[in-house]
This record gives C-alpha cells, sequence and structure tokens, in this order.
C-alpha cells in the first residue's frame, strides 16, 4: 500500500509533540556523571561487572561498557539491539529473524542456529535476570543506566554460566526521579519515541515508567505484488513499570515489562549474488540489478510477537553484608513468515526470478508458548578492600513450544506440513567467590560454579501432505530424548596497580555450555545431540588513565581452547540443522579501547578488537550448499556435496573490528552546538561453517552523524543525524539451500529529534 504523505507527516508531529509535552529541571544521574567528565576530563566509569560498584580501571577483568553519545545515537533513530555490533572490541550481533531474534557473539564465539530453540554460548542479561531464548534476547534497549559487554567465561558471581561472555543491560531504577523524553522522525517514516519519568515520596516510594515507540513506514517495494512500498515496516512497543519501597536496610521492588511488535519478518532475496563472487552489484545477473528498497517475491511475509515480564527484586542490608532475592517470569510468542526462496515462481513454472530459483519455499515458525521461570538468592560482603566474599545459588525452568508450517505454494495458508517441538529445561547453580587486597594493592579474586542442566526434548511431524516424489517420506511420529549433564566452572584472576594511572591483570576461567537437541522435522526425520563444550580461557592486560584523566586506554590479549564445541550445520543440500562438535576450537586476539578528552568540548575514542579463530578437527565434515555457490574447502574422498572445515573460521566472526567516535560542542549562549560522528568497521565474515566465495562478505563500513544545538541544562536538544551516512551496502547472512539467497544491513536513514530532561 504507498504510504500517504499526511500519516507520515502526523507521525512526525506525534513523535515531536510527545517529546515537547514534558519540561525540565534536574539531569539524569548517568547525564550529570557526563556532564561532570566533560568539565573535567573522562571522569570514572563505574561498572558491576563483579556484582559491586567499581571503577571499570581497577576491574581485573576484560569489560567494556557503552553509554553516553555512542549509545544515544546508535539507538534512538529506530535502531534495535543489532546496532550494538561492534561497538565495543569482540561483539557482533546478526539476525536472519530481523528485530525478534539477534544472535550475540563474543570473541568469535556464537550460534548461527536459525531455529527458536538454539543454544548461545552468549547470555543476555537484562537487570540481573538472564534471558535464555532468542526471542527474549531482542528485548529493547530503552532508559538504560548502562551496557557492560564481559568478555570470557563468567557464571561464578551470578546468573548462568557462560562460556563465550555476557551483555548486560542495567535500567535507571526507581528513586531516580529525573526523567527524559525524546523523539525522532527519519527516512521512510522512521520514527521513535522514548521516555522515562520517576516519581518518590518522603516514605520511602517510588515509582518509574519507561516506555519505547518505534515505526517504519512499509519502504520496499515488491514488484510480483499489488501497489507500492509494501514490505520492510514494522511498529515495535516497549514498556516498563518499576515499583520500589525502601526502609531502612531493605529494598523491595517490583517489575513490569512489555513488548509488542507486528512487522515484516527480514527480507530475503533471491541470487543475492552471481555465482563465482559476492558483489551485491552483480545481484542476480546484468538485467537484475541490486536495489534495496525493491525485491520481487511471491509468498507472505509478516513477524508478531508478544513478550511480557514480571520480577521481584528484594534486598536486605544486614551491615556486613548484603542479601539478594532476584525472582524473574517470562513468557512470550511468536509467528514469523517468510519468502525464504525470495524470489517469484520457480523452474516448473511459467515465469522465475531474479535468477533462476530450483524450487519455491516458504515457510512459517511460531512459538506458540514460551515460559521462563529464574530464582536467585545472592549474599555479598560489604567491604571495601581486604577480604570479601559472595555466594549464592540460582534456578532457571524453561518450557518451550515450536511449529514449523510448510506450505506448498506461496500464498497458502493451509499448511502442507507441521513439525513440532517440545523442550523442557531446567537447570541450578550453587556458586561462590572470595577476594582479598593486600597491602600493596594487589587483588585475588577466586571463584567457582557447580553446574546442573537437564533436557527433555520431543518432536513430531503429525502432518504432511506433500506430494511423495518430494522425498520427506509422510508424518513422523513422536520421537523424544533427553540430555543432562553437571560440571564445576571456575576462575582465577589477579589485579596489581603498578601506580596509581596504569593497572595490570591476568585471569584465567573455566567454562561450559549445557549439552543441546535440534529436531526441526519439516524436513527431516531424525533428531540430532550436541555434548556439552568445555572451554578454557586466558587473558592479560593493563588498564592505564593518563593527563590528569584526559586519557584512557586499555589493552588485553586473550587465548582460548574449546573442546566439543557446539556448531549447527544449517541448511545445505538437505535443507536440515544438524547439531555436531567439533574435538577443538582455538581463538586468541586483542582488544584495545582508546578515549581521550585532549582539550574542552572535545572528546574521541577508538576500539580495536583483532579475533582469529579456527576450528581444529580433521575428521569434521558438512554439507556444503545446495545452491549454486564456490565451496573453496576440501572435499571429502569419495562424497560429492561433503566438506572439510578443518581449519575454518567459525561463522559470523570477523578478524577485525574497529569502531570510534569524536565530538566537539561550541559554547553559544547557554548552550553549545555540537557535532558527533561515530564509525563502524568489520572486515571479512562467512555466513557458514564451510567457506564460500558467495556466501559472505568481504567487509561493512557504517558511520553516523548528529549535529545538533543542546542548553547547557539539557531542557532543549534539537538535531539532525544521519546513519549510515554512506550507505553502505553489506550482506549479513544467507540461505543455502535453494538459490543464492541473501539479506542484507539496515539502509541509510536521516532524520531530526528533539528531546528534554527534566
Amino acid at each position: 500500500m504507498t504510504k500517504s504523505p499526511t500519516t507520515s507527516i502526523s507521525r512526525a508531529a506525534l513523535a515531536i509533540s510527545l517529546a515537547s509535552a514534558f519540561t525540565a529541571t534536574p539531569v539524569l544521574a548517568q547525564d550529570a556523571q557526563e556532564t561532570a567528565e566533560a568539565e573535567s576530563g573522562l571522569g570514572t566509569i563505574v561498572v558491576t561487572a563483579q556484582r559491586r560498584e567499581e571503577n571499570l580501571q581497577e576491574v581485573p577483568v576484560s569489560v567494556a561498557t557503552l553509554g553516553g553519545d555512542t549509545l544515544e545515537a546508535v539507538t534512538s533513530t529506530g535502531a534495535d539491539v543489532r546496532a550494538l555490533a561492534g561497538r565495543v572490541p569482540s561483539l557482533n550481533v546478526e539476525s536472519s529473524f530481523g528485530r525478534t531474534f539477534p544472535r550475540f557473539y563474543i570473541r568469535g564465539l556464537g550460534n548461527s542456529d536459525f531455529d527458536l530453540n538454539a543454544s548461545q554460548p552468549v547470555s543476555v542479561v537484562y537487570d540481573d535476570v538472564v534471558l535464555e531464548n532468542p526471542i527474549l534476547k531482542g528485548f529493547p534497549v530503552f532508559d538504560l543506566d548502562r551496557i557492560e559487554v564481559l568478555r570470557g567465561p563468567q557464571g561464578t558471581l551470578f546468573g548462568r554460566n557462560t562460556p563465550a561472555g555476557i551483555v548486560k543491560f542495567d535500567t535507571t531504577k526507581p528513586g531516580e526521579t529525573a526523567g527524559f523524553a525524546r523523539a525522532s522522525y527519519g527516512t521512510y517514516g522512521t520514527s521513535q519515541v522514548e521516555l522515562g519519568v520517576g516519581a518518590a515520596d518522603d516514605n520511602g516510594f517510588s515509582v518509574r515508567l519507561s516506555g519505547l515507540y518505534q515505526h517504519r513506514d512499509n519502504w520496499i517495494d515488491n514488484l510480483d505484488a499489488p501497489g507500492d512500498d509494501n514490505q520492510g515496516g514494522y511498529d515495535d512497543i516497549a514498556a516498563r513499570l518499576q515499583l520500589q519501597y525502601e526502609s531502612g536496610g531493605f529494598t523491595g521492588r517490583v517489575v513490569g515489562q512489555v513488548r509488542i511488535y507486528d512487522g515484516s519478518a527480514v527480507i530475503f532475496r533471491a541470487n543475492t549474488f552471481q555465482t563465482g563472487n559476492n558483489d551485491l552489484n552483480g545481484a542476480a545477473g546484468p538485467g537484475t540489478p541490486f536495489k534495496r528498497d525493491e525485491v520481487r517475491a511471491d509468498g507472505l511475509n509478516f513477524q508478531k510477537l508478544n513478550v511480557y515480564n514480571a520480577g521481584l527484586n528484594l534486598e536486605y542490608d544486614f551491615g556486613a553484608a548484603t542479601l539478594y532475592s532476584i525472582t524473574s517470569y517470562w513468557t512470550g510468542d511468536l509467528r514469523s513468515r517468510g519468502d525464504i526462496d525470495g524470489g517469484f515462481g520457480n523452474q516448473f513454472a511459467p515465469d522465475q526470478g531474479p535468477g533462476f530459483i530450483p524450487f519455491s519455499a516458504q515457510t512459517q515458525d511460531n512459538v506458540p508458548s514460551l515460559s521462563q521461570f529464574t530464582q536467585e538468592i545472592r549474599v555479598a560482603s560489604n567491604n571495601i578492600g581486604g577480604f570479601g566474599y559472595q555466594a549464592g545459588f540460582f534456578y532457571f525452568d524453561e518450557d518451550l513450544e515450536i511449529e514449523t508450517l510448510d506450505f506448498g505454494t506461496p500464498t497458502d495458508v493451509t499448511p502442507a506440513a507441521i513439525a513440532v517441538q517440545d523442550q523442557q529445561s531446567e537447570a541450578f547453580g550453587i556458586f561462590a567467590s572470595v577476594n582479598y587486597e593486600f597491602e600493596g594493592g594487589l587483588k585475588l579474586q577466586a571463584g567457582a560454579r557447580y553446574n546442573d542442566d537437564k533436557r527433555d526434548f520431543t518432536a513430531a511431524r503429525p502432518v504432511d501432505n506433500r506430494p511423495g516424489f518430494l522425498g520427506f517420506g509422510g508424518p513422523v511420529a513422536p520421537i523424544s530424548t533427553s540430555v543432562k549433564d553437571d560440571v564445576i566452572t571456575w576462575d582465577v584472576s589477579l589485579g596489581y596497580p603498578v601506580s596509581d594511572d596504569i593497572n595490570l591483570f591476568a585471569r584465567v576461567a573455566r567454562g561450559y555450555r549445557a549439552p543441546s537437541i535440534q529436531g526441526r522435522l519439516a524436513f527431516g526425520r531424525d533428531i540430532s545431540v550436541a555434548n556439552s563444550e568445555k572451554t578454557m580461557s586466558y587473558e592479560a592486560g593493563f588498564k592505564t588513565q593518563l593527563a590528569d584523566n584526559r586519557v584512557r586506554f586499555n589493552l588485553t590479549g586473550y587465548h582460548f581452547s574449546t573442546s566439543d564445541l557446539q556448531l549447527t550445520a544449517v541448511g545445505g543440500t538437505a535443507n536440515f540443522a544438524t547439531l555436531i562438535n567439533a574435538a577443538k576450537v582455538d581463538g586468541y586476539g586483542v582488544e584495545a579501547e582508546f578515549e581521550a578528552a585532549p582539550i574542552d568540548n572535545l572528546q574521541l575514542s577508538l576500539s580495536v578488537g583483532y579475533n582469529d579463530t579456527e576450528i581444529n578437527d580433521p575428521n569434521l565434515f558438512t554439507q556444503g550448499c545446495g545452491s549454486a555457490c564456490t565451496v573453496l574447502d576440501p572435499q571429502r574422498a569419495g562424497s560429492p556435496g561433503i566438506f572439510s572445515i578443518d581449519g575454518n573460521q567459525l561463522p559470523q566472526s570477523p578478524k577485525w573490528t574497529v569502531s570510534g567516535s569524536l565530538g566537539y560542542g561550541v559554547p553559544v549562549g547557554n548552550g553549545e552546538i555540537y557535532a558527533f560522528t561515530d564509525w563502524y568497521y568489520r572486515s571479512r565474515i562467512q555466513f557458514f561453517l564451510y567457506n564460500s566465495v558467495e556466501f559472505s562478505d568481504d567487509k561493512l563500513l557504517e558511520g553516523g552523524l548528529r549535529l545538533g544545538y543542546r542548553t547547557d541544562d539539557e531542557k532543549l536538544d534539537i538535531a539532525a543525524f544521519v546513519r549510515n551516512i554512506t550507505n553502505d551496502k553489506s550482506a549479513v547472512g544467507g540461505i543455502d539451500f535453494n538459490n543464492l539467497t541473501g539479506f542484507v544491513n539496515e539502509p541509510r536513514i536521516y532524520g531530526v529529534s528533539i528531546g528534554t530532561r527534566f
């Protein structure tokens, strides 16, 4: 349907009026801290990576933060959590489901599996609660106090064990009465309204309400559907209500959250590449050049997600120690359908394109029901210096139902085949950590965790009315299996202040991921199991803060070795996801982070990550693509289409990531005119376990620019912005069982924003 200019103008007016409806006095604590930093160099970054507030420069672990102008720039223009990719070294985020199913990678460790029960080695922790299922991990980013990325195995201090690291979101809590509102409007009707408001009384009661609304008009023209601009849009709404009571040493907080998403699924594009190259400009041939705002597809496309959360956080300060209880329940449902072949027609139809389409493919993936319950009880000493301790218990229970529907023709609404999965996961952990600060400043920390995991799984294909010549063999009776394991993980770290400005640190950690089960039976008849993986990680580095806190430079070097790494061979000739274990995967790299405020009103940053991962298993083979791609790996003797992946880099794991920002302000009256630019580069990635010419992308370079005026008290901040300023066109993933299907990064967006703080 053609978008109406009147509708776009009215949405812009609504966004601006909502932001302008709030008037101001104080500023948020986070922004007050940033103001102080601007006045006196870089200031101090406070992190809670070790479950207590500490100076980032003194924490003996590899942790990075994201906040301030960079966080606002990448998230305030309709972006979702994928915009965090590369903003700190060694972090990547991608998705073949779009906004609702992000996949996180740290130091190359992640999982490119598209199935809705896929296990991931990176944990997402939202206000101390681990979010296990991928449809929860995409919960929107709004009204945050900080984002921290903890690299390497975690689990001896809180939450669920993770072998790769944690992306930790901490929201602004009740008791913080300062508020804000901001809105933006840009290309394709991309609009966003975000607000946070708090209040407190003299009796210990406080409340905070936060909300986010994101919208984009349909902007991609499907040339094979009626009307214009009929794909690519979305409405994404999220809200959070927190009620808190404080009295003496007691604090209790009740949390309620909701997310409602209605929009397009990922737009797949048939023959995004030509055989022999991965250049998007080649597209499906000389007659069909790549156009970001056009597609040819004959299938249905939609995505609907609902997520709800209720939580209760209790803490009591006994003086010498504090007792914490964190109870949380998350539930959600999803329906997502896309034109998987990314084109129209096929070789058997009167017409097809763009390029050669062997057969039509159209599926829908649903989560009819997801529930996750977590309970954590933890006690932590309150002393600063000397001997300290933490200990706790963590319980996790998840019930997940999945449906996969396969349709006979692109527009069918009655499925020809239905495959179902039911997965019940239960885990608990007992963890403890001690730390001691010696005279002279040497800090020693050691922790251990007992992990117990169990998973029960049943899959079936109760309906299969597809013709027999397709070779799927009719219905599949229920298949059940269970996996379990119990493992002890641990870590030891040392920190030593060489001087007031230089700190050295080193850490050794053992991580673990529980066994996994996969059984997406829409196209197969078997389930697969992956054994537990175990990681040994070693890292060391230094953290410096120099020139009267105007320069900060941190450097970390690391090496990890993972045995039985869980991998998923997705797609390929058989169009089936199969779990496998790699005997060994090694990785090493360097993470460098530089910040400086050389003169007043000028701040700059530069972060560089180098990550080299390698599969070391001469007996590990996978199927190659079912499309006409060029696989670069050696073929197994006597097995056409089966390739060795020994020596390959892990998928979606670039060797180089570079990000940087530069901000400068010129005082004008009671405010300043400012400019802020940020950039992100990543090197080559491959999309699958095998290495091919086509299913890869050589590089991505995206930048943003923001020009505006803000008052000193931040009651007014008005700006013009542009994201992906060079309009970089890069493939970020593919589908390999049919044609050379791919999907691409976000388009260039430019617009205006207005905000206020009060």
